[in-house]
């Protein structure tokens, strides 16, 4: 090894261990699913279905799936695992951070065995953390970032609703940080310029999407996407409805075995058997109910919203009836199928790059066992980073050039999970949903700490420096005779 890559390395020893085990893991969950995973809503993408979801994942799916099949694109979903890992490290340094805590705020990405898992499967949430991952780097590189830094950074955002629509609220935090860090008419220049960036994306999405399914929309999802939410908070007994809406509600034996997905899309829930008034449409029904619903019991809501936000920061990870399984994102020691749509036939006849599914027994007993048992970020921690990140945000009034920055850069992180993670939760929880807080919560949390030490040391009262002592030959020579 070169001398300049030793010296590298044990400069960087911690970050270089971690890397090192997250690069094994990587090389482990490769070798034991062939091609890769695929989930129920991967037959979306691979069809070019957008009636439930944008396709901007195909923008990373079709070119490498085509050069290397689905193996390819799960070995480039473990690069931009490692890559975001070594990004967020080298940020925290640039922000002045020390070395063991940009290590620790890399580790969660490179170990927790939730985000190998996704970034073995052919969905678009690895690709929707690195776009994350971008627009931090842009925004946070330069204590005041360049106007080109400002427009990718836009561009990165906008990308990333193209790839989940939920991204879109990342825009929010982003401008609000640049009106507070830039100075004068810059503020709104770069906010301006920001958005604008994030549009258009967007806005090239709804045109292609026009040109090729004949609407000039996002997705073709049907309005009623809320009412999984709000009918299954929603107290029947005690809630007001006209008598056609009255089958709308479910009971909670029916929201307890269907959970909010089955509400919504399960041919015998009660949406989609449901039979509406003449002139009426099963959507216009539905947005009727969830207003109803908003209006009569908006505690009922936000308690439910807010006891899914709060299971991210629990000891354990455990799901409650209703719930997405949480096996779903759990690696199997078979290959996982879900029937009727992907099978073990289906797998081996997707064209290109498809192939016989195969798992190699040992090496799933090992990433299951390591999952299962350790392997993932616990929530006290992510509890520790929010926390630290919220105080953290509130230490922007220092007055020292680097305080200032960290404060500013832990309210930009720690907004961006906080809005992010509510706006998912706000329709359904899913442990799938919570991977960016892999990327969001501990860089927030260093940052919050350092804030936090830095108006600590600014607090202790500074003792005046004593006197200099004159020195033994001023004092003969200013003597009396």
């Amino acid at each position: 090894m070169p001398l300049a890559a030793r010296t590298l390395v044990r400069r960087h020893w911690l970050f270089t261990m971690v890397f090192c085990a997250g690069l094994a893991l990587r090389i482990v969950s490769q070798l034991a699913y062939s091609p890769a995973l695929v989930y129920i809503d991967t037959y979306r993408y691979l069809h070019g279905d957008s009636s439930l979801d944008p396709l901007g994942y195909l923008a990373l799916l079709w070119p490498v799936q085509h050069i290397g099949g689905l193996a390819a694109v799960a070995a480039v979903q473990h690069i931009l695992g490692l890559s975001m890992a070594v990004a967020l490290y080298a940020l925290l340094l640039r922000l002045g951070m020390w070395r063991w805590a940009a290590a620790l705020a890399a580790a969660p990405v490179l170990l927790d065995g939730y985000q190998l898992q996704a970034e073995q499967t052919i969905m678009p949430d690895v690709l929707f953390e690195a776009l994350i991952v971008a627009a931090l780097l842009l925004l946070l590189w330069r204590r005041h970032p360049a106007a080109w830094q400002v427009g990718l950074a836009g561009l990165a955002l906008g990308v990333g609703v193209d790839v989940r629509q939920v991204g879109a609220v990342l825009v929010i935090p982003a401008a609000a940080f640049l009106l507070i860090r830039a100075v004068g008419w810059h503020r709104l220049a770069k906010s301006t310029l920001l958005t604008v960036g994030s549009l258009i994306p967007v806005l090239l999405y709804m045109v292609v999407q026009l040109a090729v399914a004949g609407h000039f929309s996002f997705t073709a999802r049907n309005s009623y996407v809320f009412y999984g939410r709000t009918a299954a908070a929603a107290n029947c007994a005690t809630l007001k409805l006209p008598s056609d809406e009255e089958s709308l509600c479910p009971s909670p034996q029916v929201v307890a075995t269907l959970g909010i997905d089955g509400l919504v899309g399960d041919p015998s829930g009660p949406l989609l058997s449901y039979q509406p008034p003449p002139g009426m449409t099963i959507e216009a029904m539905a947005d009727r109910f969830e207003d109803a619903v908003v209006a009569q019991q908006p505690m009922a809501v936000i308690g439910a919203i807010h006891r899914d936000f709060i299971k991210l920061f629990a000891l354990t990870r455990d799901t409650v009836p209703g719930d997405m399984p949480i096996s779903r994102w759990q690696f199997q020691t078979t290959y996982p199928t879900y029937p009727p749509l992907i099978t073990l036939g289906y797998v081996a006849s997707i064209k290109p790059g498809g192939g016989q599914p195969t798992v190699i027994t040992p090496l799933a007993e090992a990433l299951r066992a390591y999952q299962l048992h350790g392997g993932y970020t616990p929530g006290p921690l992510f509890l520790v980073a929010a926390l630290a990140g919220l105080a953290g945000s509130c230490m922007l009034g220092l007055r020292r050039r680097e305080q200032a920055t960290a404060a500013a850069a832990c309210l930009l992180t720690t907004g961006m999970a906080i809005i992010l993670l509510l706006a998912s939760d706000a329709y359904e929880f899913s442990w799938r949903y919570q991977l960016p807080a892999l990327v969001l919560l501990p860089l927030a949390g260093i940052l919050g700490a350092a804030a936090i030490a830095a108006a600590l040391r600014d607090a202790r009262p500074r003792r005046p420096r004593p006197a200099p002592r004159p020195d033994r030959a001023t004092q003969v020579q200013t003597s009396p005779r």
